[in-house]
């Protein structure tokens, strides 16, 4: 880990190395293992299917999912493509074998392949590459078809959307009029469990305040720091080394700031059990992002009296529209996270504080038929070795976290708090007698832990369950242990 900002020094601190103690709870994650290609298999009981959960491929115009409105046949992937969506209207224009624009394959080779047609054999010797596709999987689509695209020119978020109307042929393809429909429509009564990694090449970074760098690792790693420290495969990492609000009456040695960094590497979990017995709606569903976090940070300085809420300053908001392959559906996914800094203060107290923290987090929400939606947060956070020292009598708290959302196709789905933090009090006084000695008695104390909170959102329900009438809150998940205590005499 690199080194952080020099250590402030004040007159009185009483400077403190510290081994933390750890906290756990309910779950753990590790590393996700590499995306498989989407496909299908057999479920055990015979009548739907378990879809294999993916990465979409990187680099190709992502084909649509239709699911013909005459029942013949599963939902299957085809040429068609959401050639442009007008959102105030709902209208849409189909188009047959578009390309990603800036992407159109080489003169003399295969869209498909990049090759040229002698270049080799297909995958399977005899087969034409659609092979095991439905005749009616690329015939344009009709009322009651149900489409599933990845982002379009209209429809950044994807399309997931009912045909309510076939309007007529343009220069592009076939307009046609669409209503909101859900996952139901297109799974089925096929499952699906799985997790994608969030690539962070593909996640944009908008600073909100001076002294935000970036960095991302997807090859061998980057790079950072003046020591060289290499960042793991997958991960994002944000550095900030800011200034905050400093008590009036601080000396000049005595400004407040935040350093440190955040790093994570989080993945989409995502789970559908259509099998439902002939009820409405799936069985079961999940929605939700987890990961691996951690942070170094320090703190330092008086800072300034926080009244009411605590002081939180956002700076970097992140942004991720991750395409998942679920069998031949591409499910969007939209992740927003903003980070920042929050300090809770009385105005009183001085500290140097400097933790390090790792673990792991999972949000979202579960759902059951016959029970409903249920929330899922929980997290297993460590600390490691801490460098602190206070002064004066009051307490201090700072945090490094961030405030996450997970939804599909745009509409947002959880929300999620996740801060770990250090907290401080102490009770030092001076005091001074008529033949010139002074002294300085007292005690403080320092903790560790983390908050986690957040809500579930209406718009689950686009996995085809029951609307619910309000925000499920998540709950709070607090957890703090003690990191040291002391005492001042002389």
């Amino acid at each position: 880990m690199r080194t952080l900002a020099r250590r402030l020094l004040i007159p009185g601190l009483t400077a403190l190395a510290l081994t933390a103690t750890g906290c756990g709870s309910t779950s753990h994650t590790g590393a996700a293992e590499p995306a498989a290609p989407a496909a299908v298999t057999p479920s055990s009981d015979g009548t739907s299917q378990q879809l294999d959960v993916a990465a979409a491929p990187q680099g190709t115009s992502t084909p649509a999912a239709v699911a013909r409105a005459d029942g013949k046949g599963r939902t299957e992937k085809s040429a068609l493509k959401v050639a442009s969506y007008d959102q105030a209207t709902g209208r849409a224009v189909i188009a047959k074998g578009a390309q990603t624009p800036g992407r159109s394959p080489a003169p003399g080779k295969s869209p498909e392949t990049g090759k040229s047609p002698e270049a080799g054999k297909s995958p399977e010797a005899g087969k034409s590459p659609d092979a095991g596709k439905s005749p009616d999987a690329d015939k344009p689509v009709a009322v009651g078809d149900v489409i599933a695209s990845a982002p379009a020119p209209g429809a950044p978020a994807g399309l997931l959307a009912k045909v309510t109307e076939v309007v007529g042929k343009t220069d592009q393809g076939t307009e046609v009029k669409t209503a909101a429909t859900t996952l139901a429509a297109v799974l089925g009564d096929d499952k699906a469990d799985g997790k994608v990694p969030v690539d962070p090449a593909a996640v944009t970074v908008e600073p909100l305040t001076k002294g935000v760098t970036f960095s991302w690792a997807k090859g061998p790693g980057l790079t950072f720091g003046p020591e060289g420290a290499k960042l793991p495969l997958g991960n994002l990492r944000l550095d900030v080394n800011a200034a905050v609000d400093t008590a009036p009456d601080a000396p000049a040695s005595a400004g407040a700031s935040v350093s440190g960094f955040v790093q994570l590497a989080p993945q989409v979990e995502f789970a559908y059990d259509g099998s439902a017995g002939g009820t409405p709606g799936p069985r079961g569903a999940f929605l939700g992002m987890s990961g691996d976090w951690s942070s170094q940070w320090k703190l330092q300085g008086r800072a300034a009296a926080s009244t009411g809420a605590p002081k939180r300053i956002p700076f970097a908001k992140l942004h991720s529209s991750p395409v998942i392959q679920v069998g031949p559906v591409p499910v969007v996914v939209n992740l927003d996270l903003t980070c920042y800094i929050q300090v809770e203060a009385d105005g009183r107290v001085t500290v140097e504080v400097q933790q390090d923290v790792k673990g792991d987090f999972k949000v979202g929400g579960s759902y059951a038929s016959g029970k409903g939606w249920a929330p899922v947060s929980a997290s297993n956070v460590k600390s490691t070795p801490v460098k602190a020292s206070v002064t004066a009598t009051g307490k201090v708290k700072g945090a490094i976290g961030a405030e996450a959302s997970v939804g599909l196709y745009g509409a947002v789905g959880v929300t999620a708090d996740f801060a770990p933090y250090v907290r401080g009090e102490g009770d030092i006084k001076a005091a001074a007698s008529s033949d010139g000695k002074t002294s300085l008695e007292g005690a403080w104390a320092l903790y560790g832990g983390f908050d986690l909170s957040g809500n579930l959102q209406l718009q689950l329900s686009l996995f085809g369950t029951p609307v619910f009438e309000r925000k499920i809150p998540l709950g709070s998940l607090n957890r703090e242990w003690a990191l040291s205590t002391g005492h001042i005499k002389r």
